[in-house]
């Protein structure tokens, strides 16, 4: 149960430093995938 919390504790921190991050990929992600649909059109 430990090892669990601790890897709990481990990941939230890492999402804490790196959000901006992932903020980051989902943008472009959305940019890409709003640009194929556009381009279909």
């Amino acid at each position: 149960m430990q090892t669990i919390q601790t890897s709990y504790r481990g990941l939230s921190l890492l999402l804490d430093l790196n959000w901006d991050r992932a903020l980051y990929i989902a943008t472009i992600a959305l940019a890409l995938a709003a640009g194929a649909f556009i381009g279909t059109l």
